[in-house]
């Protein structure tokens, strides 16, 4: 009877590995968890906010597929579980090397996307383009990013969107054309930012009243040097590459900002050994133009949240892939109503390292049990 509930012992281990990578694959957000819930109103906006997937397609091993591709599904699927997200943000990346792939092979990458998104394909979605997604400055094709453009919605064939939902208004830029200098992407980039500028320049400066009390339209200039919108005034900016941090670096306030962005190691030959963000002269661009509310950003797989000198919030999304760290996280931002306070909350996700040791930790208790189940013959030796 002593060994009676060894038989039961594959079922004990496949319940307590189910129970195991249910937890472990939930994610930890203790500030949006620790909030006041009566902060909350029907008409907030939830945005789960991802990046840096760094998905292989056809050309992702047995390892991936078995084990980082599925926990990545996982993560995606609980977190949407957990904590019910309006819409999803995929801040560039999706691909660890798409721009290196013919377009028959690129198309698993995408179908993969779709695998591990999961109930999030029934949410709106808006994905922004990342340099591994479209290549680096010496590598960028207009036809590559029209294509990929073309295989997401929202996109237009220069790879930048304009949407609203929930009364916010988003503009994401395809900030890698930004950054390669003088090319036929950059300038259709610019177009797209200066239209946007004066669509929101109409919609803010509306209002005067003529000598009868009637409504009138101002009027002002359209060029974005002379924009007059106030900073913070304009749409939720998306990009990959973050913006520069030594605009007016002199009157930057570092006790405003969590952390100092740094970029991440060097990623080849061309401005990639020097720059990881936007170059001063498109950032300040892009602050005169767009007076964005909140900018969101990427690339350098780790999480940062600062102000730039003239107020606006710039946040920095972390990778979401052990693929690219040991211990990956995305974002959740919750738009207040009536333009209000954008709260911003850092999830974590399981490192990598700690799930593989839980496995070859259980696979080291259960390997001599299922080998050795008992010895019933040394038993009754010992007995008689």
């Amino acid at each position: 009877m002593a060994v009676g509930w060894k038989p039961l012992l594959p079922l004990i281990a496949v319940s307590a590995l189910f129970i195991y990578e249910e937890w472990v694959s939930s994610p930890s957000c203790p500030n949006l968890h620790g909030h006041e819930p009566n902060q909350d109103h029907p008409d907030d906006l939830k945005v789960m906010m991802v990046a840096n997937l760094l998905l292989l397609g056809s050309e992702a091993g047995y390892f991936n597929l078995l084990f980082r591709d599925y926990y990545l599904s996982r993560f995606f699927t609980n977190s949407f579980r957990t904590l019910k997200p309006d819409m999803l943000l995929v801040l560039g990346d999706i691909s660890a090397r798409g721009y290196k792939l013919p377009n028959s092979k690129y198309i698993s990458v995408i179908h993969q996307f779709q695998r591990v998104l999961g109930p999030f394909l029934g949410l709106p979605l808006h994905v922004v383009l990342g340099d591994r997604d479209v290549g680096e400055c010496d590598k960028l094709s207009a036809d590559l990013v029209s294509w990929v453009s073309g295989r997401f919605p929202g996109l237009d064939s220069a790879g930048c969107g304009a949407f609203e939902i929930g009364n916010v208004s988003f503009v994401s830029l395809n900030a890698v054309a930004l950054l390669c200098g003088n090319n036929e992407l950059r300038f259709s980039v610019e177009k797209v930012v200066e239209s946007e500028s004066m669509d929101f320049q109409m919609g803010t400066e509306l209002e005067g009243m003529d000598e009868n009390g009637r409504v009138r339209k101002k009027v002002y200039e359209f060029g974005w040097r002379e924009n007059a919108m106030s900073s913070g005034s304009g749409p939720v900016l998306l990009l990959h590459f973050p913006l520069n941090q030594t605009v007016a670096a002199a009157n930057y306030d570092r006790s405003r900002s969590s952390s100092i962005l740094d970029g991440r190691g060097r990623v080849g030959t061309g401005p990639y050994n020097l720059l990881h963000k936007l170059p001063p002269n498109a950032t300040e661009y892009i602050f005169q133009a767009l007076k964005p509310r909140i900018v969101f950003s990427a690339h350098t797989q780790e999480f940062h949240d600062y102000f730039h000198p003239d107020g606006t919030r710039e946040v920095t999304v972390p990778a979401m892939t052990w693929n690219a760290r040991d211990d990956p996280g995305f974002v959740v931002a919750i738009f207040r109503r009536n333009k209000g306070e954008v709260s911003v909350s850092y999830c974590s996700l399981a490192r990598e390292s700690h799930v593989l040791v839980a496995y070859v930790t259980l696979l080291i208790l259960l390997v001599p049990m299922m080998v050795f189940p008992s010895t019933p013959n040394l038993r009754c030796f010992t007995q008689s």
